[in-house]
């Protein structure tokens, strides 16, 4: 980490896994199951490889070739998806379920909003190389000689597209040239390191990604906004133990999707849980329950967040 560059400066926070109040939120995302089996896979190898090999030897010892194509892949996951999908929520406490699976601790660290930096020459550059090294360094503490890592590190990037927009805009800033630059050279030396270490970014805007960023990805999930049974799965859970019955949560499950001729969008995850919901609650405190025809009219009151255009300004 460069002289002059604190880590408060560099991560907004430090999150260490396991731990009982990330596997919470963790489970609160319904839905999304496949996602979090897949990234909880792709991170487990990423930070610890040894479990893919003691895998190949127990089950395919000849498999060699395969084995280094697999390990040899870059140290990172994009997660890209449309705004309240779920994206960070999922990149946040992911590491709860890859630190229980593989037995090790790890550490989440995600890159702070100040890495921006404020538009002095040559800050930006800076601040996403001190990030990255301080990312290594850690990493490499936790590398072992052989066998199981002693632990791991994740480095969260969100909205990363703010930070890794292509270089092939023609109005790119030299100084942003120099950030995607940092950026790639960083992934470049986790990799090159075979250290226990992976990198999730998460952005509304993968198209925005530049192209070496996104080749060097190892895999690229996909998120949209919850269909009709994630809705009812979301619903169910919250609204079903205040005695909300299921003709209410269908009309709130409809109340909630695309409306045909009229929007062709529905409530994305966060709208459910921080918007909805709440209004709901609100609605009835202090003096009176919820009511399933009150929470549809509330339903109907409220316009879902508007989708996320890549041609939109930030």
């Amino acid at each position: 980490m460069t002289a002059g560059n604190s880590l408060g400066e560099l991560f907004e926070r430090r999150l260490t896994f396991p731990d009982f109040e990330p596997q919470t939120r963790l489970a609160r995302l319904v839905g999304l199951d496949d996602h979090k089996a897949r990234l909880a896979k792709l991170l487990g190898l990423l930070v610890n490889p040894a479990g893919l090999e003691e895998w190949a030897r127990r089950h395919h010892p000849g498999a060699g070739e395969l084995l280094d194509t697999v390990l040899r892949r870059p140290p990172l996951v994009v997660l890209a998806g449309d705004v309240g999908s779920g994206k960070t929520e999922l990149a946040e406490t992911i590491g709860d379920v890859v630190a229980r699976t593989e037995r090790i601790e790890l550490t989440l660290l995600p890159l702070s909003l100040s890495s921006r930096g404020q538009g002095r020459v040559g800050e930006m550059t800076q601040l996403i190389s001190a990030a990255f090294d301080h990312t290594v360094a850690e990493a490499a503490k936790l590398k072992a000689a052989g066998g199981r890592a002693r632990g791991g590190i994740i480095l969260l990037i969100d909205e990363a597209d703010a930070l890794a927009q292509s270089r092939e805009a023609a109005q790119m800033h030299h100084e942003d040239r120099a950030g995607v630059n940092a950026l790639i050279r960083g992934i470049d030396r986790i990799a090159a390191g075979k250290l226990p270490a992976a990198v999730i970014m998460c952005t509304n805007r993968l198209g925005a990604l530049d192209p070496a960023v996104r080749r060097r990805a190892a895999d690229v999930l996909s998120f949209s906004r919850p269909n009709e049974s994630q809705r009812e799965a979301v619903l169910t859970a919250r609204l079903g133990p205040l005695g909300i019955g299921k003709r209410d949560i269908g009309a709130l499950v409809a109340a909630t999707g695309p409306k045909k001729g009229s929007r062709e969008h529905g409530f994305t995850f966060s709208d459910l849980t921080q918007r909805l919901m709440p209004a709901i609650v609100l609605d009835a405190y202090p003096s009176k329950p919820v009511a399933g025809a009150r929470a549809l009219e509330i339903a109907l009151s409220l316009p879902p967040t508007p989708p996320f255009r890549d041609g939109d300004a930030r």
